[in-house]
Parts: structure tokens; C-alpha cells; sequence
């Protein structure tokens, strides 16, 4: 099948290389020096706990020059480059393309659905930590690989089959796919860990260390997820598994140093997904009268700072 990636930062250049070198013909829709270093020298994948992965030569276009209708895209924007990805979308997909939104925020592909209801899109989720060393190279400093997606409560499921063999796909490329038949709560579970990584990090600056032992921090991203959990349940979500405890398992066994995206964006001066990460769980909180205390503060916080 063709495999379209849209955006080529660290989550997206790490599937697409993933299913590249297992065979499948992919696209990765990308721009300025990434996309030029990708053309040029390929695509290096450094994981430090496997080999490295070198696609070359890659397949690589800017969104304007990508011809052709797609039969999967995976939507790898950072939540505020959404309007960029309708843009494509509706421009090359077509009734066959299947769209796999893998966004931190969540909810996404009910977003894009209602912009383009034509189209089939589902919702996703992704567990791994890659980001861009320099143009062309990926760091991966973790083992975890994991995708899960799905269609949405009462979502028609239209190209079932090609979402049956999209699991297979990934799996055979090495990444943990999972086809899922609740996304709403599995997306949701890993929210309540990349949102409030994110925005206890990004209020006290801390980085993976600071989390792995008593005290603020880790009690601040504890009480995050709570405040999440709580906002699920009010919406009628039953999680599987206890997310706090689930979480700092998730947390401990990360590497020392390590800082989440929207903490990387914000440190660069970049855009970063704080409208999403934070102070979607507030308005959210208030849509099902659930008190996010926490959640407030680091929105209040995020507002004196400009974020």
C-alpha cells in the first residue's frame, strides 16, 4: 500500500523509517532543512538500544509537491499544524485513503472528521520519545514503539479491512500496532501521560529525573492524572488499569534527562501544543463539571508566560 507520512519530526520520521525498511512504499511529507537533509544524505533513525536505521534513498516531498492519492496517511503534526494537515487531506485523500491522526492531543481525528466528513479518519495514539538531532537524523533514546488506533463510539466503519491489515503492517515493521476497539479510552490513557508530563515539566522545568522522586514534581504529575482520570470517567470512560500507577511504572523506567515535546518547543521559542495539552483538560473539566485544580494552575501560569 501507499503509506504517506504528514509531518516528519521525530514521530513521524520514526514510523515512516520503521515501514520503509520492512518493504512498504512511503512518502514522508516534510519541509525546509529536515526535508533538504532527507533528500540528500537519507533518513538516520539512532536508537541506542538497537541498531540504526539509514533509509536512503528516501522518498521525501513538500506538501505542495506530493502527487498521488494516498491509501494510509498518518497525520504526525504537532496540534497547532492541524489546519496544514485538512489542507492536504483534502487536496489528495480520497473515499479509499484511511487517515490515522497520531497526535498528543486528544480527540483529534474527530476534529479533522468533522472538517472533511467525507473521509474516513480515525483517532490514534503513539507511546515513544524520538525528536530531531539535526536535520535528516532522529534520536530514539527509548525502546518503546508503540501505536494504537481505532474508530470513535458510533464512528461508521468504513475500510475496516485496510485498518484490520494496517495492525499487521505495523507489527511486521516492528512497531507495537494495536487496532483498537475503544479508542476513545485508550487515547485517552495515554493522554493522562504525555498531558501531565507535559505540563508539570514545563511548569517546575524538570526533566525525567525530577519525576522519579518524591517530592513537587511527582506529586504534581500524580494529581494530573487524577484530574484527567476524573474528567474520562465523567465522560463515561472505564480505564482498565489504574493510570497513576500505570504512568510512574512508565515514568521510572525512562532514561535521565529526558524533557517532553512541548517542553522541547518551548525551551526552542517554537509553537508548542499548550492549548491542547492544557488547557483543553480545563475547558473539558468544565464541560462535565469535573474540577481540574492543577490543570487551572499550570493554564493560569501558562497565560503569564504567554504560552
Amino acid at each position: 500500500m501507499n503509506i504517506v507520512i504528514f509531518g516528519a519530526g521525530g514521530t513521524g520520521s520514526a514510523i515512516g523509517a520503521y515501514l520503509a525498511k520492512a518493504g512498504e512504499d512511503v512518502t514522508f511529507v516534510a519541509r525546509g532543512e529536515h526535508l533538504e537533509a532527507m533528500m540528500e544524505k537519507g533518513l538516520l533513525i539512532k536508537r541506542s538500544l538497537e541498531g540504526d536505521i539509514l533509509i536512503n534513498p528516501v522518498k521525501a516531498v513538500s506538501s505542495d509537491e506530493y502527487e498521488g492519492t494516498p491509501d494510509i496517511v498518518f497525520v504526525c503534526v504537532k496540534y497547532y499544524g492541524i489546519e496544514d494537515a485538512i489542507k492536504f487531506l483534502e487536496r489528495v485523500a480520497k473515499e479509499h485513503t484511511l487517515i490515522v491522526p497520531i497526535l498528543n492531543v486528544f480527540g483529534t481525528g474527530d476534529v479533522i472528521n468533522k472538517r472533511l466528513p467525507k473521509l474516513t479518519v480515525l483517532d490514534g495514539c503513539m507511546y515513544i520519545f524520538a525528536k530531531i538531532l539535526e536535520p535528516g537524523v532522529i534520536d530514539q533514546p527509548e525502546k518503546i514503539f508503540r501505536i494504537i488506533y481505532g474508530y470513535r463510539k458510533n464512528q461508521p466503519r468504513k475500510l475496516e479491512e485496510k485498518a484490520v491489515k494496517l495492525e499487521k503492517i505495523l507489527q511486521d515493521a516492528g512497531i507495537r500496532g494495536h487496532f483498537s476497539q475503544n479508542i476513545e479510552r485508550d487515547a485517552l490513557q495515554k493522554f493522562a501521560f504525555i498531558s501531565p508530563m507535559g505540563a508539570a515539566g514545563l511548569y517546575y522545568n524538570a526533566v525525567t529525573d525530577d519525576f522519579q522522586k518524591p517530592g513537587e514534581v511527582r506529586d504534581m504529575f500524580v494529581g494530573l492524572i487524577k484530574e484527567v482520570v476524573a474528567v474520562g470517567n465523567a465522560m463515561g470512560i472505564t480505564f482498565e488499569r489504574d493510570l497513576v500507577e500505570t504512568g510512574l511504572t512508565m515514568m521510572d523506567a525512562f532514561k535521565k534527562g529526558l524533557r517532553s515535546s512541548m517542553q522541547r518547543d518551548v525551551l526552542s521559542g517554537r509553537p508548542s501544543e499548550f492549548d491542547g495539552l492544557v488547557r483543553r483538560v480545563v475547558k473539558l473539566g468544565k464541560e462535565y463539571n469535573v474540577e481540574t485544580p492543577l490543570y487551572e494552575k499550570v493554564a493560569k501560569w501558562g497565560d503569564s508566560k504567554g504560552l
